[in-house]
């Protein structure tokens, strides 16, 4: 084998050991970001404005702590993601599915309820005739798991996206150790990460901004099905609505680009190879 086919070689198992890397840290980077802007909250207290940040693993709060006066200075951020629920539900939107963030994932202090998942959706359950079920134990009336089965679904994968994470990691190794060129496919499946995210968030999106019957439609007269800000500036009501990519992206779609590289270099690299 000539010097120019091994630095083929080489390229190729660089560029793919590189994307493996990059695919393990953006795993836990922030990809997106979400914020509503609105006098009722002043830039003050919100420098953000109530702003969200999307992971591969769920959603997270993404207010920091007050910098601009002293008076009001504090270590810790606001809870966004619960005033964004509760934005949310106001128009009758559902909860925020936030998968590893969820306090479900929290560790249970003893004595406690087993905590329930924050967009679980709970109705009474009623008889034939219209009435509430009351459960004897309780006193209280007997509740029914409504929950739409898309969002357990969302949820789904948001908490197992470690493992997904892990298979795509393996498909690179595989992609690097076989010399086969047809095994470019175990390369291009984990370049296409930023792709995956798009196409979830983007639907994810879409079904949120369609399902506003929470409480039977919004508490805004006129609010219909809309399509939520995917990229740029928006409007909702009264609130602004602001969306764009965070560096998290911008290394997975590093990793879009070195595997693709890496596919390139190696398809080069068995064709010098056979044909010495």
């Amino acid at each position: 084998m000539d010097n120019h086919a091994k630095k083929f070689g080489l390229l190729y198992k660089l560029f793919a050991v590189a994307g493996l890397l990059l695919i393990i840290a953006v795993y836990f980077m922030p990809i997106w970001w979400v914020a509503l802007q609105s006098h009722q909250y002043p830039k003050s207290m919100y420098p953000k404005g109530i702003r969200i940040e999307f992971k591969y693993d769920g959603v997270y709060n993404g207010c920091e702590g007050v910098q601009e006066r002293a008076e009001i200075t504090t270590n810790e951020g606001a809870e966004c993601l619960v005033e964004m629920n509760a934005i949310n539900h106001y128009i009758g939107m559902f909860p925020i599915v936030q998968g590893i963030n969820s306090r479900v994932y929290q560790k249970q202090k003893e004595g406690e309820k087993k905590a329930v998942p924050e967009y679980y959706v709970f109705d009474t359950q009623k008889d034939g005739n219209g009435e509430e079920v009351i459960d004897p134990k309780t006193g209280s009336p007997m509740l029914i798991d409504v929950t739409p089965q898309y969002l357990k679904i969302l949820n789904g994968i948001l908490v197992n996206s470690r493992y997904i994470f892990a298979v795509l990691g393996l498909l690179i190794i595989v992609f690097i150790v076989t010399p086969k060129k047809k095994n470019a496919i175990f390369a291009l499946l984990p370049a296409l990460l930023p792709f995956y995210f798009l196409f979830l968030y983007m639907y994810s999106m879409y079904w949120y901004g369609h399902h506003l019957d929470l409480h039977g439609g919004g508490a805004f007269a006129g609010i219909k099905p809309f399509m939520p800000t995917i990229f740029g500036h928006g409007k909702v009501a009264q609130f602004e609505t602001v969306s764009f990519p965070y560096y998290g992206f911008f290394v997975a779609l590093a990793v879009f680009v070195l595997l693709l590289l890496a596919i390139l270099f190696k398809r080069k690299y068995i064709s010098l190879k056979s044909s010495n």
